[in-house]
């Protein structure tokens, strides 16, 4: 049984077997992607949009550019509702498989603020950074087959990436254990600023029972800090099985003497929930930046520093 074999996702705070989506079909030579720009646009020479087209020939996949890819509008690919247009023509197309969000930088939470709610009917869609906004929101839909990843990198994350999107297994993810101890749960992955962004809207997917890891870039400890903090006031982590700390990269003189460290804030902030912790997980902006699938079951081992997907 491949690593996205359905299992009941939490909806409401329920859980039911007979209410767990389907997962997408796995993708086969044939398969049509549909390069999208959910925000920022995107150069038409942009290297590594060929990489993608000669990645999905190997594959014996057809990789899709609607206009909209290569427009520009302001700071965005084309206007919030030729955005959204876009991306609802491609996810109902019954002639595209999956979904590559291509373009991040900033805009992803305006598509979604246009009115179209995502189907729960499942769908691969990949993205990660800004585009953690549509992951989030396709999980909080019921709806199975969003992939927090990068088309680019090295070969060997692509493969992951291949391999998930074929429905296959893939080799556990190290990390460092933090705080001890086993969890298992549906897996959320997502950026921590585009996450805090989208608490309190339609968008924002169920934690209860999760196992969640979060990543960032461009955030000082002191920010990170404010953003926990708000998930601490505002509830949203009671309940939560197992916390995975991904990558988190900032300016280093944005940290002063005496100041908390990276590490330091995320702990102190996180430590006390008394859940399973792993840190320096290959997640999130640099690289390697290895795939997760979003509401997969899953196994966080913050004694062995290990998060594994569950067949």
């Amino acid at each position: 049984m491949g690593a996205l074999a359905a299992w009941p996702l939490v909806s409401g705070g329920l859980s039911s077997a007979a209410r767990a989506p389907a997962a997408p079909a796995p993708l086969k030579p044939g398969s049509r992607i549909a390069a999208l720009a959910p925000g920022t646009w995107l150069e038409p020479a942009d290297p590594l949009l060929d990489r993608l087209r000669r990645r999905c020939i190997e594959q014996g996949w057809t990789l899709l550019t609607p206009r909209e890819l290569f427009g520009r509008w302001r700071w965005f690919s084309a206007s919030d509702s030729q955005r959204a247009a876009a991306l609802q023509r491609a996810w109902q197309d019954k002639a595209v498989d999956a979904l590559f969000c291509v373009g991040a930088g900033w805009g992803s939470a305006r598509v979604l603020e246009q009115g179209w709610r995502l189907p729960s009917s499942p769908r691969w869609c990949v993205g990660f950074s800004d585009c953690s906004a549509l992951l989030l929101a396709q999980l909080a839909a019921g709806s199975r087959g969003g992939i927090h990843g990068w088309f680019g990198g090295e070969e060997a994350q692509w493969q992951r990436l291949v391999a998930l999107l074929k429905g296959e297994m893939v080799p556990p993810m190290e990390g460092q254990g933090a705080v001890s101890g086993v969890a298992q749960g549906r897996l959320v992955v997502t950026n921590l600023t585009i996450a805090t962004s989208l608490i309190g809207t339609p968008w924002w997917p169920n934690l209860q029972g999760s196992i969640l890891v979060l990543e960032d870039t461009g955030e000082a400890p002191y920010r990170v800090d404010r953003q926990l903090t708000q998930w601490r006031a505002a509830g949203v982590l009671k309940g939560v099985a197992g916390v995975g700390l991904g990558r988190f990269s900032w300016a280093q003189d944005d940290v002063l003497p005496g100041d908390f460290s990276m590490e330091e804030i995320l702990l102190e902030r996180l430590r006390p929930l008394g859940i399973p912790i792993v840190t320096g997980l290959p997640v999130g902006h640099g690289q390697p930046n290895l795939a997760l699938p979003l509401g997969v079951l899953s196994r966080l081992d913050g004694t062995r520093g290990q998060l594994s997907l569950l067949g």
